[in-house]
């Protein structure tokens, strides 16, 4: 839920799946909110496996959003962990861009990757088999009480800083303060329910909200990065920094090449390694990642054994590059790993703050332009599934009508949402092979730019009231400048309807300095989502976010309706409430058109090289979580880069 800000559309999706291979921090968070009834008996069937009740206040080892968790408190390891993985060797990764600090804590500056999962630490972690469930990492036990109006966590006595100072209630209570008042502005509104933090005695911490009932508000402080206050206390924390943190992870940084490589050391005296949540994970001695500038250059250093592994993000390359001879004798290894999790939206996403995007008939009528099916025969080799759905593939996409309690939760809205969501059944665009069906499209499309006063005058589409001339900018940073093969075709459409239109391919810190200030015309969307969301959606769509620089509302949506839908999802008191709440959400997200939906996959694509190894059983919802889990290197890695056989 609460994940950095994540600069490249695709960082969050390859981190999921980077971080399922390698370890666990926090990832999904949920908690059982509101279903613990006056009865006791009743209590118990509904709190937490293994929860100690008393006076109405659960005490427990994890929490999740309902029912059960899968783990008791005596539990040993993750069931898709291998407890007996060897320790050594190295793994070498990849990563696109650059960076230039080692702060990943504020907007400021391009942070390294694999700091926020490999040297910090949160009070909680999740499981990767549960859709939303966590379990105690720095906290040895959450308590709270049946409304959710606070609560504590008891920190272990074991839990130690890399230099050996103890993790106190101090330290949390610093790392909440400093990350709302001089971290990056998504702290602030994530957590602006919490009113008050402090410490009970030498071990426990407590949060008090200014609600009851928020469904997440007791374990989202769980996935709190937890700073050291004798390390930071003499230091500028809004300052970007290239010395190495002080951490209590299970890694510490012990090399950097800034821009180029940053190298991780597995501490050996690693105070949570015997955890359960740890067990067979962090196998390495050394994780290093490597930057590249040109996509291709990564590609081919992959080729040559430069790095471990790689996720593939582009169709045409899976489809005829991976015949090199290390890829046909098997010494590199290709497979596609399916998945349960939503894959959320990739689109071509509007900033609705530009007068000409307002009417919501533009926006329907520029859809009209991106012929999805040519562009899956011709360029994606037929391997994407077209988006329909801010939660696609599952149950939280909308389908059909809607009816029964969805319907009857959108009804008090009716006046003040589009007709078609109670009416017609979300679809996008459909291009028939041929210029018939384009001809009808475009023609579509010629027809929802007049109703909304938008003709061509002398070959330009021209506003008839305002005067002002149809120009887009689709704005692409560097590292996604491949998306330009999507975006032509679509040019070349829009002309046809007067529309100017080009492409700007921007420096990566150009770029984000542009979106923070949200001076884009169109962009490269790309929006995951948890199994149960919650909090964060006020984050996505929420219109208190949307003016505010650094927040995840780049699209700029501002609607009571979303905003009131948002709540529902918050305070749903069980799952079905929920799935229903996302699902409206989902419908009037879809029908307002601030997005192009683009495409795809219920799958991943992973190319490793032989001596790397993974896991037997794989969670099925790695690619939103944030664990790295490889299990080993077999020590005879040169001899495979250069062609020779396993000993």
């Amino acid at each position: 839920m609460l994940s950095h800000f994540l600069r490249k559309p695709y960082r969050h999706w390859v981190m999921g799946l980077l971080l399922w291979f390698m370890g666990n921090m926090s990832g999904a968070l949920a908690a059982d909110n509101r279903v613990l009834p006056h009865d006791r008996e009743h209590m118990r069937a509904s709190s937490p496996q293994g929860a100690a009740i008393r006076d109405g206040v659960v005490r427990s080892h994890g929490v999740t959003i309902l029912g059960q968790l899968k783990y008791p408190p005596d539990f040993r390891h993750f069931d898709y962990v291998n407890p007996q993985a060897p320790k050594g060797g190295t793994l070498r990764l990849s990563e696109q861009g650059s960076y230039d600090s080692l702060h990943p804590f504020i907007l400021k500056g391009v942070s390294a990757n694999g700091l926020g999962q490999l040297v910090y630490e949160t009070l909680t972690v999740a499981a990767d088999d549960e859709p939303s469930a966590q379990y105690g990492l720095i906290a040895e036990t959450i308590e709270y009480p049946r409304d959710k109006s606070w609560v504590i966590f008891t920190l272990r006595p074991e839990a130690r800083w890399h230099d050996g100072q103890p993790i106190t209630p101090e330290d949390v209570i610093f790392s909440f303060n400093t990350l709302m008042k001089e971290g990056s502005p998504r702290y602030r509104f994530y957590y602006q329910n919490v009113v008050k933090v402090e410490a009970l005695d030498a071990r426990r911490v407590k949060f008090s909200f200014d609600q009851a009932g928020n469904n997440e508000l007791p374990y989202i402080v769980g996935s709190l990065p937890i700073l050291p206050q004798h390390y930071w206390q003499d230091k500028d924390f809004t300052a970007t920094t290239l010395v190495p943190p002080l951490g209590s992870g299970p890694y510490k940084v012990s090399a950097i090449n800034p821009g180029r490589t940053v190298t991780f050391q597995r501490v050996e005296d690693y105070w949570g390694q015997a955890l359960a949540v740890n067990r067979g994970k962090y196998n390495f001695d050394t994780i290093q990642f490597e930057y590249f500038r040109d996509d291709t250059a990564r590609f081919e250093a992959f080729k040559a054994g430069a790095y471990d592994l790689i996720w593939e993000n582009s169709s045409k390359r899976w489809a005829t590059e991976y015949v090199f001879p290390a890829a046909k004798d098997g010494r590199v290894i290709t497979e596609r790993i399916a998945h349960k999790s939503p894959v959320g939206m990739q689109a071509f996403g509007y900033n609705l703050r530009r007068q000409k995007f307002a009417d919501p008939r533009v926006r329907r009528a520029l859809a009209y332009c991106f012929d999805f099916e040519w562009t899956q025969k011709n360029i994606f080799y037929g391997q994407y599934s077209r988006t329909k759905s801010y939660f696609d593939n599952s149950e939280l996409a909308a389908t059909g009508l809607p009816k029964g309690a969805e319907l009857a939760l959108l009804t008090p809205y009716r006046d003040q949402l589009p007709a078609e969501v109670f009416s017609t059944a979300y679809d996008v665009p459909y291009f028939e092979p041929g210029w018939v069906s384009r001809r009808a499209n475009l023609l579509t499309a010629k027809r929802l730019l007049e109703e909304a006063g938008w003709y061509v005058r002398d070959g330009v589409l021209t506003h008839l009231e305002t005067g002002q001339q149809m120009e887009i900018e689709f704005l692409l940073g560097s590292y996604n400048a491949s998306f330009q093969r999507l975006i032509q075709p679509m040019i070349r459409h829009m002309e046809k309807l007067g529309i100017r239109a080009h492409i700007a391919v921007v420096d990566i810190s150009v770029y984000q300095n542009r979106m923070l200030d949200h001076d884009f015309d169109i962009y490269i969307f790309n929006q995951l989502q948890s199994t149960s969301p919650g909090n964060e959606q006020r984050e996505m769509w929420g219109s208190e976010a949307a003016d505010r620089s650094g927040s995840r509302n780049f699209l700029g949506i501002k609607n009571p309706v979303i905003d009131a839908l948002i709540d529902k999802i918050i305070f749903a008191p069980d799952r079905s409430s929920l799935v229903t709440a996302v699902n409206a959400l989902d419908r009037v997200l879809l029908w307002g058109h601030y997005v192009i939906p683009q495409y795809h996959s219920a799958d991943s694509r992973i190319g490793r090289w032989q001596h790397i190894a993974r896991p037997a059983v794989i969670p099925p919802y790695l690619p939103n979580t944030a664990s790295i889990r490889w299990l080993r290197d077999t020590g005879w890695d040169q001899r495979i880069v250069a062609g020779g056989k396993q000993p």
